[in-house]
């Protein structure tokens, strides 16, 4: 009985795969057998799938380059808001120190809330965002720094010194924003 078994499970495996046999001979007759037309068609359908496919990822393309020019321009009109916030609180100083001005009887009071006003804004730039005022008299002379405005000539002088600091220089961490606007002293020529 066991063998019968067997032998009925032998031919049904025998028979599915001769049916899927057949099954693959159809399918590959069939493919053979197409007309041209049939061809065409297929052809023209694969070619519409494949432009279909071309416009979407276009359309795609085109929605992420817009996309990152919004951000860019996001990203540069907002670059500055954390910096302007920041001066917020010396402009609100500022307005302080006007109207206490109006009551004042004395100009050292207001110079003395100025002066509070500047350290206080000058504090902050260079601790919050790295700005650095540089260039003082006696400083020696680099032009990568410094634009002198004017030379003067010193019998004392070795080197090219600044003289005057007409206007001072600021650097934003290593970077020069503005150079130092100088008197330099240089060395008497013989």
């Amino acid at each position: 009985m066991a063998e019968e078994k067997n032998e009925q499970a032998e031919d049904q495996t025998e028979n599915a795969a001769e049916s899927a046999d057949v099954q693959k001979d159809e399918a590959a007759e069939e493919k053979k057998e197409q007309t041209p037309e049939e061809k065409i068609a297929a052809l023209e359908a694969e070619n519409a799938d494949l432009k279909d496919q071309l416009l979407r990822r276009a359309a795609d393309f085109d929605n992420y380059r817009k996309r990152m020019m919004k951000e860019k321009q996001d990203t540069y009109d907002y670059a500055n808001a954390s910096l302007l916030g920041d001066l917020l609180d010396s402009l609100d100083n500022f307005d302080r120190t006007i109207d206490a001005a109006k009551d004042a009887k004395d100009a050292k009071s207001i110079a003395d809330g100025i002066k509070m006003i500047n350290k206080n804004l000058v504090k902050m730039l260079g601790d919050k965002y790295g700005l650095v005022a540089y260039g003082k008299e006696g400083d020696e002379f680099n032009p990568d720094e410094h634009e002198a405005i004017g030379r003067i000539e010193d019998e004392k002088a070795k080197k090219e010194t600044l003289a005057q600091v007409y206007l001072k220089g600021y650097k934003l961490k290593d970077k020069v924003i503005r150079h130092a606007k100088v008197m330099v002293k240089v060395p008497v020529s013989k």
